[in-house]
C-alpha cells in the first residue's frame, strides 16, 4: 500500500510551500467544496463522470470537524449513490483521521449540501460508524495529506466483496480517491483497476 502511495504521489502532485497554519483546519478547508472528475472522464471512458460535494455540519462541535459527503453520477445528480458523514480529528503532529459514518435512510438527505446548515435534524449518535473504514492521513510537505484504510478491516458486501480499501490524496484544489473491493480470495471485484478518481475542486459556494 505504501509503495502505491509513493508512485501516485510522484505521478500526480508537485509539492509547494505555504505559511504554517492549523493543519486540521487546512485539511478541512481542502475537503469542503464541490468537486468533479469530468476532465478525467472525458479523457478515459472507463471512469464515470462523478460529482462530489462536501459541506461542513455541526459547526459548534468541538470534537473535530464534521462534514456531510454526497457523491452522484453527473447524469443522475438528484439520486446520490453514496452519502456519508466524515469526522476529521488530529491524532498527532502530522497524523489525522477521517472517521466514516453512514446515515439513517440517507436518500431523504439527498441535496442537503445545498443547505446553509445541513443535517441539523441529526446528531452523531444517530449515525453508524463504518468500523475499519476510517482513513489515516499523513501530512506531506506544507500542503498535502496522503492516507488510506489500514489492513482488511473495512467490510464490504458490494458485488461479492468481503472487504474494501481506500487511498486518498488531498491538496488545495484536488482530491484523489481510489476505492476497491475484494472477494474472499483477494480478487478485486469492484472499483477502478487503472487508478483512482481525480476530482478537481470547482468551488465552495460559501461553505467555508
Amino acid at each position: 500500500m505504501r509503495y502505491i502511495l509513493i508512485v501516485i504521489l510522484s505521478g500526480i502532485f508537485i509539492f509547494s510551500c505555504s505559511k504554517p497554519q492549523d493543519d486540521l483546519l487546512v485539511l478541512r478547508n481542502y475537503l469542503v467544496g464541490s468537486f468533479t472528475n469530468q476532465e478525467q472522464a472525458q479523457k478515459d471512458s472507463s471512469f464515470d463522470d462523478i460529482s462530489l460535494e462536501m459541506a461542513p455540519i455541526w459547526r459548534d462541535r468541538t470534537d473535530g470537524y464534521w462534514l456531510y459527503v454526497e457523491q452522484a453520477t453527473a447524469r443522475d445528480l438528484e439520486k446520490p449513490y453514496r452519502q456519508r458523514v466524515y469526522r476529521l480529528t488530529q491524532e498527532s503532529d502530522s497524523v489525522f483521521l477521517s472517521t466514516v459514518y453512514t446515515l439513517p435512510q440517507p436518500l431523504r438527505f439527498a441535496g442537503a449540501w445545498k443547505e446553509k446548515e445541513p443535517l441539523q435534524s441529526l446528531t452523531p449518535d444517530s449515525l453508524t460508524e463504518r468500523d475499519g473504514c476510517g482513513i489515516i492521513l499523513h501530512k506531506y510537505g506544507d500542503d498535502m495529506f496522503v492516507g488510506s484504510t489500514e489492513g482488511l478491516a473495512c467490510n464490504s458486501d458490494l458485488k461479492g466483496a468481503i472487504y474494501a480499501t481506500s487511498i486518498v490524496i488531498v491538496s488545495k484544489d484536488q482530491l484523489y480517491s481510489w476505492d476497491r473491493g475484494y472477494d474472499i480470495s483477494g480478487k478485486q471485484v469492484w472499483g477502478s483497476e487503472k487508478g483512482g478518481y481525480i476530482f478537481k475542486k470547482t468551488g465552495t459556494m460559501g461553505r467555508q
